[in-house]
């Protein structure tokens, strides 16, 4: 079997470029010992071939799981041949990997992607000079159009059956350094691999601390590097980047000819929608017409359709299997299952499909295009001012489809404290599970305003600002800034097929979640609202307040009363939404025909705003277990969660009776103390390290 790895930087159009080979024959699933996703393929008409996408990297030095995922693959695996793809747009970039994958001892194609970018912009590459100078066969692509691919591919192949040898490297460091990396490599263990042992020598110049903790530093390396450091009067693994650099830009002089006549295309757009005055509201007209787009010209005639045209008590489908169940003789309790609890609460649910499609749809094309990154970059300013990092908003952006991967995202933040505070706070952003519940409200109460949908999310970000604002102040989140420093890759038009495939990925769990957890709990939910107990016989009972739900419900709505919403149905929707956020609609579908007799418009918006931003659903719940690792963070992350989503649904529904019935009740007195917290909380001055922490840091 013939392994190829396919390496890149991250946005260089790698996975695209996966996906373009193996179409359908791909697998998903995580590499041992991590949660990284790990994706694997069979190329067409090559049954003895896996392409292994490996995670988007800038090095080969391991500093977040990604990287080192991908860099033991290389050692350990042993791939036949490295299929490395190189952004064209940003080609000085992505050759810092590719002097390091050289150094692997095996076969390397380089794919220089973004072709149709490049030669648009102006600018030529040569790759015949590229490839004199890495030692390896080069060709141009474009992963979009599918244009040099299959030549790619087949050279990889070819050169994975011909199994050539150990090739050499072409590169070189200053004589001083290989000098060292040599000695090095000559006091190398025999059980280390001959083709890897260039990788492992300047890997122990490096000090690399995975390496070091494989194999003990060679008797008088320490020395040879020592000298080199004082000579150029760098840190051993500086000096090995610094000369990598200067290689680089000794390469690209030669081979690569800029335009400098004029902007590209991609520089003439950020000027606008990166321009410090134009760039945040530019962000906000777009996320405001995505989730216009997805809610209110999709929801409304196409939603109610669904619900009621198709699945409602006078539906095309209730109907006539109601009266096909009644004809063969179904006992009135089974035909109440059927249409009361999985027409009504899997229906329901299903209704809110084309809304999730189109936003699923919008998002892709924004993430293919290149603007989130763009997006990442504009909120690094804004998330500065309050503690955060722009890393922090790739997690945010990410968890606009689900949380369970926003959460995961947040590995890529080098900084302890602010990669806790991320994964506690990302699931403030609604995601696809509850845009559902936004277009519920949004429709019922509030007549499909065209601002209501968008203004869920933005309260999702204001959360995750004032909570970063008022954690970071606090000790165990106080950290110094951390630097942000991310590529921007060119914009490219996405192609329909490649949107159409990520928007049916997100849709499809959605309805896989439709048909299994929320079928069974449409069907729980609907068994115990009614049948309950009279007398001293368990019945179903015909009005479902004397239900066993409505029961059980009564005790928990008492919690909820301040919020405005103490029917015992909303309580029993908000715990179904611990399992899984759109549950909160089947769950109303079941119990309730016409939900504003369980709301006015006030306590409707508390009740979202609360399931907005309390404990996500156990999916996500258990993704921020695995990544806090510490039963107190965790703890700490869910009391904060529901604690912060109560305070703000109490102050928004007692403010909001303050400017509608004009009277100031003890609630409200209360309100302003929250308020007032939240306040002092945002201005008050950071808190002091500890000084033993202090005295550490010093030594």
């Amino acid at each position: 079997m013939i392994k190829i790895a396919l390496v890149g930087n991250p946005n260089c159009g790698k996975t695209l470029l996966f996906n373009r080979i193996t179409g359908s024959n791909q697998y998903v699933g995580n590499w041992p010992g991590v949660t990284v996703e790990k994706k694997e393929g069979r190329i067409e008409g090559e049954n003895d071939v896996i392409i292994t996408d490996l995670p988007g990297v800038y090095s080969l030095s391991p500093y977040t799981p990604e990287e080192l995922v991908a860099r033991n693959y290389l050692v350990k695996e042993k791939p036949d041949v490295i299929l490395n793809v190189v952004d064209g747009t940003n080609i000085e970039r992505n050759l810092y990997l590719t002097t390091q994958v050289c150094e692997m001892g095996v076969p390397v194609v380089m794919a220089i992607n973004m072709m149709d970018v490049v030669r648009k912009n102006g600018d030529e590459i040569h790759p015949d000079e590229i490839a004199e100078h890495f030692g390896c066969t080069v060709f141009e692509i474009s992963a979009l159009k599918g244009t040099g691919v299959k030549k790619a591919v087949k050279r990889a192949i070819e050169l994975a059956r011909s199994n050539t040898g150990i090739p050499p490297v072409h590169h070189s460091f200053d004589d001083r350094v290989e000098s060292v990396i040599h000695h090095i490599s000559s006091l190398l263990p025999g059980s280390v691999d001959m083709r890897k042992r260039r990788f492992y020598a300047t890997k122990l110049f490096e000090r690399d601390e995975a390496v070091l903790k494989e194999l003990a530093m060679p008797p008088g390396a320490e020395e040879g590097i020592r000298r080199c450091e004082a000579f150029y009067g760098d840190t051993s693994d500086g000096i090995i980047a610094d000369q990598r650099y200067r290689y680089i830009t000794s390469v690209i002089g030669e081979c690569v000819t800029k335009n400098k006549t004029k902007k590209s295309t991609t520089q003439k757009i950020d000027d606008i929608v990166t321009n410090r005055f134009l760039a945040l509201p530019i962000f906000a007209v777009i996320m405001f017409c995505v989730y216009y787009l997805s809610v209110s010209l999709v929801g409304g005639a196409v939603t109610d359709f669904i619900t009621d045209g198709i699945f409602g008590a006078e539906g095309y489908l209730t109907v006539p299997l109601v009266a096909f169940l009644t004809g063969v003789g179904c006992a009135p309790p089974v035909i109440s299952l059927v249409q009361d609890g999985v027409l009504a609460g899997v229906g329901t649910v299903l209704g809110f499909v084309p809304q999730l499609l189109v936003l699923f749809a919008c998002l892709a094309f924004l993430e293919d295009c290149g603007y989130m990154s763009r997006i990442a970059f504009i909120m690094d300013k804004v998330f500065r001012k309050f503690g955060l990092s722009g890393k922090s908003f790739i997690p945010i952006l990410i968890g606009t489809g689900c949380g369970v991967p926003g959460i995961m995202a947040s590995r890529t933040i080098e900084n302890e404290k602010d990669r806790k505070m991320t994964v506690i706070t990302t699931t403030f952003i609604p995601c696809g599970a509850k845009l559902p519940v936004i277009s519920l409200v949004s429709a019922s109460l509030f007549g499909g305003a065209w601002w209501f949908a968008p203004s869920a999310y933005f309260i999702g970000i204001l959360a995750i600002v004032l909570s970063g604002a008022m954690l970071k102040k606090t000790r165990p989140f106080l950290s110094g800034d951390t630097p942000f420093v991310m590529e921007l890759p060119a914009y490219h038009m996405p192609t329909a097929k490649n949107v159409l495939k990520s928007m049916w990925e997100r849709g499809s769990d959605f309805l896989k979640r439709a048909g299994s957890i929320i079928l069974l709990a449409s069907i729980v939910i609907w068994f115990l609202s009614s049948f309950g107990i009279e007398g001293s016989r368990f019945v179903m009972v015909e009005d479902m307040d004397r239900s066993i739900l409505a029961y059980a419900g009564r005790v928990i709505a008492v919690l909820f009363v301040p919020l405005g919403f103490g029917e015992w149905q909303a309580s029993v929707a908000t715990l179904m939404g611990l399992l899984a956020k759109e549950g909160i609609v089947s769950v109303l579908g079941v119990l309730t025909s016409d939900i504003t007799t369980l709301f006015t418009p006030l306590s409707g918006f508390a009740f979202l705003v609360f399931n907005l931003l309390c404990i996500p659903c156990i999916a996500a719940v258990s993704a921020m277990w695995r990544e806090l690792k510490s039963p107190a963070w965790f703890a700490f992350a869910l009391c904060y969660q529901t604690l912060f989503a109560y305070a703000v649904s109490f102050c928004i529904y007692h403010f909001g009776l303050l400017f509608t019935t004009g009277g100031f009740s003890v609630s409200t007195g209360i309100a302003c103390l929250i308020a007032a917290f939240f306040v002092f909380m945002l201005v008050r001055r950071p808190s002091r390290p500890k000084k033993a922490a202090a005295g550490k840091a010093a030594v």
